[in-house]
């Protein structure tokens, strides 16, 4: 990636892929992996959120900005929801980073970014898997 930030113009990322089987079951193993290792994007799925809880990346992560969508959004549209919830994609990328970074564009299963002159695709395809 390329950003003006030291001599030589150019930006090692840390960049974490992790699914979080739920927000509020993976999200103390993140904060975990952040204290420690201090990655720069987080690329996170099956987050189970609501379109009405993404703020939740916001308020728990406050030293990255978030961008991603609910998979649920469809079915939350069409009435009360049942069964457990489901999939989910969001990107959470560093603050320090909000000047090269742009959101090119955010669905269901996947999330682009730019950083730099980096280009992020973040594909998320679940498997499922029948019995019997």
């Amino acid at each position: 990636m390329m950003a003006p930030s030291n001599d030589n113009n150019e930006v090692n990322l840390r960049i974490v892929s992790y699914n979080m089987h739920g927000f509020h079951q993976g999200y103390a193993f993140l904060e975990d992996l952040c204290s420690v290792n201090c990655p720069d994007v987080l690329l996170l799925q099956e987050h189970w959120l609501t379109p009405d809880n993404l703020f939740s990346f916001d308020k728990y992560f406050c030293n990255f900005f978030s961008f991603g969508c609910s998979a649920m959004r469809k079915t939350v549209e069409s009435g009360m929801l049942r069964g457990r919830p489901f999939g989910g994609v969001m990107m959470l990328i560093k603050d320090d980073l909000r000047n090269y970074a742009e959101t090119v564009k955010c669905d269901d299963r996947y999330t682009i970014a730019r950083i730099g002159n980096l280009l992020l695709m973040f594909i998320y395809h679940a498997v499922e898997q029948r019995i019997g």
